[in-house]
Protein backbone atom coordinates (compact mmCIF):
# COMPACT_ATOMS: atom_id res chain seq x y z
CA UNK A 1 0.00 0.00 0.00
CA UNK A 2 3.05 2.62 0.98
CA UNK A 3 4.02 1.70 -2.69
CA UNK A 4 0.89 2.58 -4.24
CA UNK A 5 0.38 5.71 -2.24
CA UNK A 6 4.14 6.67 -3.10
CA UNK A 7 3.31 6.09 -6.49
CA UNK A 8 0.19 8.04 -7.08
CA UNK A 9 1.83 11.07 -5.08
CA UNK A 10 4.84 10.95 -7.38
CA UNK A 11 2.43 11.14 -10.67
CA UNK A 12 0.47 13.76 -8.95
CA UNK A 13 3.66 15.95 -8.55
CA UNK A 14 4.39 14.78 -12.38
CA UNK A 15 1.36 16.29 -13.20
CA UNK A 16 1.17 18.86 -11.32
CA UNK A 17 5.00 19.61 -12.84
CA UNK A 18 3.80 19.31 -15.99
CA UNK A 19 0.93 21.49 -15.70
CA UNK A 20 2.84 24.17 -14.04
CA UNK A 21 5.09 24.05 -17.26
CA UNK A 22 2.78 23.67 -19.73
CA UNK A 23 0.50 26.91 -18.13
CA UNK A 24 3.93 29.16 -17.91
CA UNK A 25 3.18 31.60 -20.49
CA UNK A 26 1.88 35.14 -18.43
CA UNK A 27 -0.71 37.01 -19.89
CA UNK A 28 0.74 40.32 -21.33
CA UNK A 29 -1.15 43.42 -19.77
CA UNK A 30 -3.28 45.06 -22.79
CA UNK A 31 -2.27 48.35 -24.16
CA UNK A 32 -3.94 51.05 -22.25
CA UNK A 33 -3.82 53.51 -25.70
CA UNK A 34 -3.22 52.65 -29.39
CA UNK A 35 0.39 52.21 -30.01
CA UNK A 36 3.00 54.95 -31.26
CA UNK A 37 2.33 55.73 -35.17
CA UNK A 38 5.53 53.96 -37.14
CA UNK A 39 7.02 55.57 -39.97
CA UNK A 40 5.96 55.80 -43.38
CA UNK A 41 8.75 53.21 -44.64
CA UNK A 42 8.33 51.11 -41.55
CA UNK A 43 4.43 50.65 -42.51
CA UNK A 44 5.24 49.98 -46.42
CA UNK A 45 7.96 47.27 -45.70
CA UNK A 46 5.52 45.70 -43.20
CA UNK A 47 2.80 45.80 -46.11
CA UNK A 48 4.94 43.62 -48.20
CA UNK A 49 6.18 41.08 -45.18
CA UNK A 50 1.86 40.63 -44.83
CA UNK A 51 1.64 39.99 -48.38
CA UNK A 52 4.90 37.21 -48.06
CA UNK A 53 2.93 35.64 -45.43
CA UNK A 54 -0.44 35.72 -46.92
CA UNK A 55 -1.89 37.31 -44.10
CA UNK A 56 -4.67 38.97 -45.87
CA UNK A 57 -5.22 35.33 -47.88
CA UNK A 58 -6.04 33.21 -43.96
CA UNK A 59 -7.37 36.34 -42.15
CA UNK A 60 -10.01 37.62 -44.35
CA UNK A 61 -13.20 35.64 -44.26
CA UNK A 62 -15.28 35.51 -47.69
CA UNK A 63 -17.15 38.80 -48.56
CA UNK A 64 -15.39 40.41 -45.10
CA UNK A 65 -13.28 42.91 -44.24
CA UNK A 66 -9.83 42.60 -45.13
CA UNK A 67 -7.46 41.38 -41.90
CA UNK A 68 -10.73 41.36 -39.65
CA UNK A 69 -10.76 37.19 -39.93
CA UNK A 70 -13.74 34.86 -39.58
CA UNK A 71 -12.10 32.38 -42.26
CA UNK A 72 -13.03 28.76 -41.65
CA UNK A 73 -10.08 26.88 -42.25
CA UNK A 74 -11.12 22.98 -42.19
CA UNK A 75 -8.36 20.39 -40.53
CA UNK A 76 -8.85 16.83 -39.53
CA UNK A 77 -9.73 17.90 -36.21
CA UNK A 78 -12.21 20.51 -36.77
CA UNK A 79 -12.66 23.52 -38.02
CA UNK A 80 -10.62 26.80 -36.94
CA UNK A 81 -11.75 30.65 -37.69
CA UNK A 82 -9.34 32.44 -38.11
CA UNK A 83 -9.07 35.92 -35.83
CA UNK A 84 -9.53 39.17 -36.29
CA UNK A 85 -5.51 41.10 -36.57
CA UNK A 86 -7.13 44.54 -37.08
CA UNK A 87 -5.74 47.22 -34.12
CA UNK A 88 -9.38 46.94 -32.66
CA UNK A 89 -9.17 46.60 -29.00
CA UNK A 90 -11.85 44.51 -28.40
CA UNK A 91 -11.48 42.05 -30.79
CA UNK A 92 -8.21 42.26 -32.77
CA UNK A 93 -4.79 43.33 -31.90
CA UNK A 94 -5.48 46.69 -30.45
CA UNK A 95 -4.47 45.88 -27.27
CA UNK A 96 -1.57 44.32 -28.28
CA UNK A 97 2.07 45.55 -27.54
CA UNK A 98 4.77 44.57 -29.89
CA UNK A 99 6.29 41.74 -27.39
CA UNK A 100 2.65 40.52 -27.38
CA UNK A 101 2.33 40.21 -31.19
CA UNK A 102 6.23 38.81 -31.08
CA UNK A 103 5.52 36.16 -28.78
CA UNK A 104 2.90 34.93 -30.61
CA UNK A 105 4.66 34.93 -34.40
CA UNK A 106 7.94 33.51 -32.66
CA UNK A 107 6.38 30.79 -29.75
CA UNK A 108 3.06 30.66 -30.82
CA UNK A 109 1.26 31.78 -27.10
CA UNK A 110 -1.57 34.72 -27.62
CA UNK A 111 -1.09 37.72 -25.66
CA UNK A 112 -3.23 35.94 -22.91
CA UNK A 113 -1.04 33.33 -22.29
CA UNK A 114 -2.91 30.84 -24.30
CA UNK A 115 -1.23 28.89 -27.10
CA UNK A 116 -2.33 28.79 -30.70
CA UNK A 117 -2.78 25.97 -33.31
CA UNK A 118 -0.63 25.87 -35.60
CA UNK A 119 -2.97 26.66 -38.46
CA UNK A 120 -0.98 29.98 -37.82
CA UNK A 121 2.33 28.85 -38.45
CA UNK A 122 4.30 30.05 -36.07
CA UNK A 123 6.54 26.66 -36.66
CA UNK A 124 7.31 28.72 -39.73
CA UNK A 125 7.27 32.24 -38.49
CA UNK A 126 9.69 31.55 -35.87
CA UNK A 127 12.52 31.99 -38.25
CA UNK A 128 11.09 35.72 -39.08
CA UNK A 129 13.24 38.38 -37.67
CA UNK A 130 12.36 40.85 -35.14
CA UNK A 131 13.15 43.90 -37.11
CA UNK A 132 10.31 42.09 -39.60
CA UNK A 133 8.09 41.32 -36.66
CA UNK A 134 8.42 45.18 -35.81
CA UNK A 135 7.87 45.67 -39.41
CA UNK A 136 5.01 43.63 -39.77
CA UNK A 137 3.33 44.80 -36.48
CA UNK A 138 3.48 48.58 -37.96
CA UNK A 139 1.49 47.40 -40.99
CA UNK A 140 -1.05 45.91 -39.08
CA UNK A 141 -1.47 48.13 -36.14
CA UNK A 142 -2.23 51.09 -38.70
CA UNK A 143 -4.77 49.69 -40.35
CA UNK A 144 -8.10 50.76 -40.05
CA UNK A 145 -9.40 48.71 -36.77
CA UNK A 146 -12.90 46.39 -37.72
CA UNK A 147 -14.96 45.31 -34.92
CA UNK A 148 -15.42 41.59 -35.74
CA UNK A 149 -14.98 39.22 -33.49
CA UNK A 150 -14.59 35.93 -35.03
CA UNK A 151 -16.48 32.29 -34.52
CA UNK A 152 -15.33 29.77 -31.93
CA UNK A 153 -13.75 27.28 -33.07
CA UNK A 154 -15.45 23.78 -33.76
CA UNK A 155 -12.73 21.07 -32.51
CA UNK A 156 -13.20 18.18 -31.51
CA UNK A 157 -11.94 16.79 -28.05
CA UNK A 158 -9.05 16.59 -26.66
CA UNK A 159 -8.10 18.63 -29.70
CA UNK A 160 -10.09 21.78 -28.60
CA UNK A 161 -8.06 22.18 -25.10
CA UNK A 162 -5.42 24.08 -25.80
CA UNK A 163 -2.90 23.04 -23.06
CA UNK A 164 -2.15 19.92 -25.39
CA UNK A 165 -0.32 22.35 -27.39
CA UNK A 166 2.37 22.44 -24.73
CA UNK A 167 3.00 18.79 -25.54
CA UNK A 168 3.06 19.27 -29.55
CA UNK A 169 5.11 21.99 -29.13
CA UNK A 170 7.59 20.10 -27.07
CA UNK A 171 7.60 16.84 -29.75
CA UNK A 172 7.53 19.36 -33.47
CA UNK A 173 8.02 23.13 -32.80
CA UNK A 174 11.74 24.41 -33.30
CA UNK A 175 11.71 27.90 -31.89
CA UNK A 176 14.43 30.22 -33.04
CA UNK A 177 15.73 32.31 -36.19
CA UNK A 178 16.69 32.00 -39.63
CA UNK A 179 20.24 31.26 -39.52
CA UNK A 180 22.09 31.60 -43.09
CA UNK A 181 24.01 29.14 -44.21
CA UNK A 182 27.38 30.67 -44.53
CA UNK A 183 28.03 28.10 -47.95
CA UNK A 184 25.44 29.74 -49.47
CA UNK A 185 25.24 33.34 -51.84
CA UNK A 186 23.71 35.79 -50.20
CA UNK A 187 20.25 35.34 -52.67
CA UNK A 188 19.81 32.32 -51.48
CA UNK A 189 19.60 32.81 -47.88
CA UNK A 190 17.02 35.65 -48.85
CA UNK A 191 15.22 33.27 -50.79
CA UNK A 192 15.19 30.47 -48.06
CA UNK A 193 14.44 33.47 -45.45
CA UNK A 194 11.50 34.10 -46.99
CA UNK A 195 10.17 30.74 -48.43
CA UNK A 196 11.16 29.11 -44.59
CA UNK A 197 9.82 32.15 -43.17
CA UNK A 198 7.04 34.45 -43.64
CA UNK A 199 6.27 33.06 -46.71
CA UNK A 200 5.66 29.03 -45.20
CA UNK A 201 5.64 27.29 -48.43
CA UNK A 202 5.89 24.26 -47.08
CA UNK A 203 3.29 24.46 -44.79
CA UNK A 204 0.77 23.59 -48.08
CA UNK A 205 4.01 21.59 -49.85
CA UNK A 206 4.89 19.09 -46.96
CA UNK A 207 2.64 16.24 -45.44
CA UNK A 208 1.53 16.23 -42.72
CA UNK A 209 1.60 13.20 -39.70
CA UNK A 210 -1.38 11.81 -37.90
CA UNK A 211 -0.90 14.97 -35.01
CA UNK A 212 -0.94 17.57 -38.18
CA UNK A 213 2.81 18.12 -38.02
CA UNK A 214 5.01 18.96 -40.88
CA UNK A 215 7.04 14.94 -41.69
CA UNK A 216 10.55 16.57 -41.53
CA UNK A 217 11.99 13.64 -43.85
CA UNK A 218 9.50 15.07 -46.67
CA UNK A 219 10.39 18.53 -47.13
CA UNK A 220 8.34 19.59 -49.99
CA UNK A 221 7.03 16.74 -51.04
CA UNK A 222 3.65 17.55 -51.95
CA UNK A 223 0.10 17.75 -50.05
CA UNK A 224 -3.38 17.70 -50.39
CA UNK A 225 -4.92 21.33 -49.27
CA UNK A 226 -8.39 22.01 -48.94
CA UNK A 227 -9.10 19.59 -51.41
CA UNK A 228 -6.22 20.46 -53.84
CA UNK A 229 -2.74 18.48 -54.91
CA UNK A 230 0.01 21.35 -53.55
CA UNK A 231 2.63 19.86 -55.82
CA UNK A 232 6.02 18.88 -54.88
CA UNK A 233 8.78 21.90 -54.92
CA UNK A 234 12.12 19.64 -54.65
CA UNK A 235 13.45 16.43 -57.00
CA UNK A 236 10.13 15.08 -57.28
CA UNK A 237 8.25 17.86 -59.06
CA UNK A 238 5.70 17.16 -61.34
CA UNK A 239 6.33 19.92 -63.59
CA UNK A 240 7.62 18.23 -67.21
CA UNK A 241 9.52 21.29 -68.44
CA UNK A 242 12.05 22.11 -65.54
CA UNK A 243 11.65 25.31 -63.86
CA UNK A 244 14.22 28.13 -64.38
CA UNK A 245 14.62 31.59 -62.04
CA UNK A 246 12.47 33.21 -65.08
CA UNK A 247 9.34 30.62 -65.28
CA UNK A 248 9.26 31.02 -61.25
CA UNK A 249 9.43 34.28 -61.66
CA UNK A 250 6.68 34.74 -63.61
CA UNK A 251 4.65 32.25 -61.67
CA UNK A 252 5.30 34.07 -58.46
CA UNK A 253 4.31 37.99 -60.01
CA UNK A 254 1.46 37.07 -62.57
CA UNK A 255 0.28 33.84 -61.28
CA UNK A 256 1.34 32.28 -65.03
CA UNK A 257 3.51 30.60 -67.31
CA UNK A 258 3.70 29.20 -70.52
CA UNK A 259 5.51 26.02 -70.02
CA UNK A 260 3.69 25.74 -66.77
CA UNK A 261 0.33 27.84 -67.02
CA UNK A 262 -2.01 29.55 -64.63
CA UNK A 263 -2.25 29.36 -60.87
CA UNK A 264 -5.84 27.78 -59.54
CA UNK A 265 -7.48 27.19 -56.21
CA UNK A 266 -5.60 27.80 -53.02
CA UNK A 267 -2.40 29.01 -55.19
CA UNK A 268 -4.06 32.15 -56.68
CA UNK A 269 -4.46 34.32 -53.91
CA UNK A 270 -0.94 33.34 -52.81
CA UNK A 271 0.30 34.75 -56.43
CA UNK A 272 -2.01 37.89 -56.01
CA UNK A 273 0.15 38.82 -52.33
CA UNK A 274 3.31 37.75 -54.13
CA UNK A 275 2.97 40.13 -56.82
CA UNK A 276 3.97 42.89 -53.95
CA UNK A 277 7.33 41.45 -53.95
CA UNK A 278 10.35 43.46 -55.35
CA UNK A 279 12.07 41.29 -58.72
CA UNK A 280 15.01 40.80 -56.20
CA UNK A 281 12.94 39.26 -53.55
CA UNK A 282 11.04 37.19 -56.29
CA UNK A 283 14.38 36.13 -57.61
CA UNK A 284 15.93 35.13 -54.67
CA UNK A 285 12.80 33.11 -53.73
CA UNK A 286 13.69 31.70 -57.44
CA UNK A 287 16.97 30.74 -56.39
CA UNK A 288 16.06 29.04 -52.95
CA UNK A 289 13.23 26.81 -54.73
CA UNK A 290 15.30 25.83 -57.87
CA UNK A 291 17.81 24.38 -55.42
CA UNK A 292 15.08 21.60 -54.13
CA UNK A 293 14.86 20.66 -57.77
CA UNK A 294 17.04 18.23 -59.99
CA UNK A 295 19.13 20.44 -62.26
CA UNK A 296 20.50 18.03 -63.99
CA UNK A 297 19.98 18.63 -68.06
CA UNK A 298 18.01 21.17 -68.54
CA UNK A 299 18.07 21.71 -71.39
CA UNK A 300 17.67 18.78 -73.12
CA UNK A 301 14.44 18.02 -70.39
CA UNK A 302 12.92 20.62 -71.54
CA UNK A 303 13.42 20.25 -75.39
CA UNK A 304 12.25 16.50 -74.61
CA UNK A 305 9.09 17.59 -72.81
CA UNK A 306 7.94 20.80 -75.13
CA UNK A 307 8.33 18.10 -78.30
CA UNK A 308 6.01 15.48 -76.43
CA UNK A 309 3.52 18.20 -75.59
CA UNK A 310 3.63 19.71 -78.88
CA UNK A 311 3.24 16.74 -80.42
CA UNK A 312 0.23 15.97 -78.31
CA UNK A 313 -1.86 18.62 -79.15
CA UNK A 314 -5.25 19.04 -80.93
CA UNK A 315 -5.08 20.76 -84.71
CA UNK A 316 -4.26 24.69 -84.35
CA UNK A 317 -7.56 26.57 -85.53
CA UNK A 318 -6.76 26.40 -88.80
CA UNK A 319 -7.18 22.38 -88.63
CA UNK A 320 -9.73 22.20 -85.74
CA UNK A 321 -10.20 18.61 -87.18
CA UNK A 322 -7.00 17.13 -86.39
CA UNK A 323 -6.81 15.26 -83.29
CA UNK A 324 -6.10 11.32 -81.72
CA UNK A 325 -8.07 8.71 -83.47
CA UNK A 326 -10.22 7.11 -81.62
CA UNK A 327 -8.63 3.78 -79.98
CA UNK A 328 -11.34 1.69 -78.94
CA UNK A 329 -10.70 1.93 -75.55
CA UNK A 330 -14.08 3.21 -73.89
CA UNK A 331 -13.29 5.20 -71.53
CA UNK A 332 -10.48 6.66 -73.52
CA UNK A 333 -12.83 7.21 -76.84
CA UNK A 334 -16.21 8.42 -74.51
CA UNK A 335 -13.09 11.07 -72.99
CA UNK A 336 -11.72 11.99 -76.06
CA UNK A 337 -15.32 12.62 -77.38
CA UNK A 338 -16.19 15.38 -74.48
CA UNK A 339 -12.64 16.74 -74.78
CA UNK A 340 -12.93 17.47 -78.36
CA UNK A 341 -16.83 18.84 -77.80
CA UNK A 342 -15.70 20.90 -74.79
CA UNK A 343 -12.26 21.69 -74.45
CA UNK A 344 -10.47 21.50 -77.42
CA UNK A 345 -11.30 24.44 -79.16
CA UNK A 346 -9.63 26.57 -76.69
CA UNK A 347 -6.66 24.14 -76.24
CA UNK A 348 -5.44 23.40 -79.86
CA UNK A 349 -1.99 24.33 -80.84
CA UNK A 350 -1.39 28.19 -81.74
CA UNK A 351 -3.50 29.18 -79.09
CA UNK A 352 -2.48 30.99 -76.22
CA UNK A 353 -3.09 28.20 -73.39
CA UNK A 354 0.17 26.18 -72.09
CA UNK A 355 0.40 22.83 -73.74
CA UNK A 356 -1.62 20.86 -71.37
CA UNK A 357 1.24 18.12 -72.12
CA UNK A 358 3.43 20.05 -69.90
CA UNK A 359 1.21 20.81 -66.57
CA UNK A 360 1.36 19.48 -63.37
CA UNK A 361 -2.09 18.83 -62.95
CA UNK A 362 -2.07 16.24 -65.60
CA UNK A 363 1.30 14.81 -65.19
CA UNK A 364 1.31 14.95 -61.14
CA UNK A 365 0.37 11.74 -59.00
CA UNK A 366 -3.51 13.12 -58.05
CA UNK A 367 -6.09 14.32 -60.15
CA UNK A 368 -7.84 16.77 -57.90
CA UNK A 369 -6.42 19.53 -59.39
CA UNK A 370 -7.44 18.92 -62.57
CA UNK A 371 -11.19 18.24 -62.19
CA UNK A 372 -11.35 20.70 -59.78
CA UNK A 373 -10.15 23.13 -62.68
CA UNK A 374 -12.60 21.16 -65.09
CA UNK A 375 -15.67 21.26 -61.91
CA UNK A 376 -15.03 24.83 -60.97
CA UNK A 377 -13.25 26.68 -63.54
CA UNK A 378 -10.50 29.41 -63.38
CA UNK A 379 -10.60 32.63 -61.77
CA UNK A 380 -7.60 33.94 -62.98
CA UNK A 381 -4.77 35.86 -60.70
CA UNK A 382 -5.14 39.52 -60.63
CA UNK A 383 -1.89 40.00 -62.98
CA UNK A 384 -3.16 37.50 -65.68
CA UNK A 385 -6.93 38.81 -65.82
CA UNK A 386 -7.80 37.27 -69.10
CA UNK A 387 -6.35 33.74 -68.44
CA UNK A 388 -9.74 32.22 -67.47
CA UNK A 389 -11.41 29.55 -68.03
CA UNK A 390 -15.08 28.52 -67.81
CA UNK A 391 -17.15 25.98 -65.31
CA UNK A 392 -17.92 22.81 -66.67
CA UNK A 393 -18.59 21.09 -63.14
CA UNK A 394 -22.86 22.05 -64.03
CA UNK A 395 -22.62 20.21 -67.55
CA UNK A 396 -20.71 16.76 -67.32
CA UNK A 397 -21.63 14.44 -64.78
CA UNK A 398 -19.73 12.39 -62.68
CA UNK A 399 -19.19 9.59 -65.11
CA UNK A 400 -18.33 12.19 -67.99
CA UNK A 401 -15.60 13.98 -65.97
CA UNK A 402 -14.07 10.19 -65.18
CA UNK A 403 -13.80 9.60 -69.03
CA UNK A 404 -12.54 13.20 -69.23
CA UNK A 405 -9.53 13.05 -67.49
CA UNK A 406 -9.10 9.34 -68.17
CA UNK A 407 -8.68 10.25 -71.71
CA UNK A 408 -6.52 13.47 -70.46
CA UNK A 409 -4.23 11.69 -68.19
CA UNK A 410 -3.36 8.93 -71.27
CA UNK A 411 -3.12 11.37 -74.39
CA UNK A 412 -1.52 14.37 -72.73
CA UNK A 413 1.05 12.09 -70.09
CA UNK A 414 3.53 9.54 -70.10
CA UNK A 415 3.20 8.59 -66.30
CA UNK A 416 1.10 5.56 -64.96
CA UNK A 417 -3.33 6.25 -64.79
CA UNK A 418 -4.89 7.82 -62.05
CA UNK A 419 -6.36 4.99 -59.95
CA UNK A 420 -8.45 7.72 -57.81
CA UNK A 421 -10.30 9.02 -60.51
CA UNK A 422 -14.02 8.17 -59.75
CA UNK A 423 -13.33 8.78 -55.85
CA UNK A 424 -12.05 11.95 -56.33
CA UNK A 425 -14.74 13.55 -58.52
CA UNK A 426 -17.54 11.99 -56.82
CA UNK A 427 -15.63 14.53 -53.85
CA UNK A 428 -15.15 17.60 -55.85
CA UNK A 429 -18.94 17.23 -57.45
CA UNK A 430 -20.57 16.94 -53.96
CA UNK A 431 -18.36 19.73 -52.30
CA UNK A 432 -19.91 21.60 -55.20
CA UNK A 433 -23.00 23.96 -55.06
CA UNK A 434 -25.11 23.54 -58.21
CA UNK A 435 -27.06 26.45 -57.64
CA UNK A 436 -24.23 29.19 -57.24
CA UNK A 437 -21.62 27.23 -59.29
CA UNK A 438 -19.22 26.92 -56.22
CA UNK A 439 -18.26 24.67 -53.26
CA UNK A 440 -20.55 24.26 -51.09
CA UNK A 441 -18.36 25.65 -48.39
CA UNK A 442 -18.46 28.96 -50.19
CA UNK A 443 -14.79 29.44 -49.66
CA UNK A 444 -13.11 31.26 -52.93
CA UNK A 445 -11.16 28.91 -55.21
Amino acid sequence: MRIILAGLALLVVIGGAALAWATRHPEIAALQAPPAAASAELIETGEVLAAVGDCAVCHTAPGGQPYAGGLAVETPFGTIHSTNITPDPATGIGAWSLDAFRRALHQGVSRNGQYLYPAFPYDHYTKVSDADVEALYAFLTSLDPVESAPKPNELRFPFNQRVLMAGWNLLFFKEGRYQPDPSRSEEWNRGAYLAEGLGHCGACHTPRNALGALEGDRHYDGATVEGWHAPALNEQSPSQVPWTADSLVNYFLDGWDQDHGIAAGPMTPVVNEMALLSEEDAYAVAEYVLSLQNQEDIEGRTTAAQTFAEARQFGSPETPATGPAPTGDPAYDAGLAIFSRVCANCHRAGTETAPLGALASINGPDPSNLLHVVVDGIVPPANSPTRTMPAFGGALSEAELVNLATFMRTHFSQQPAWTNIAERAREIQNRRDPVAGTEATGEAN
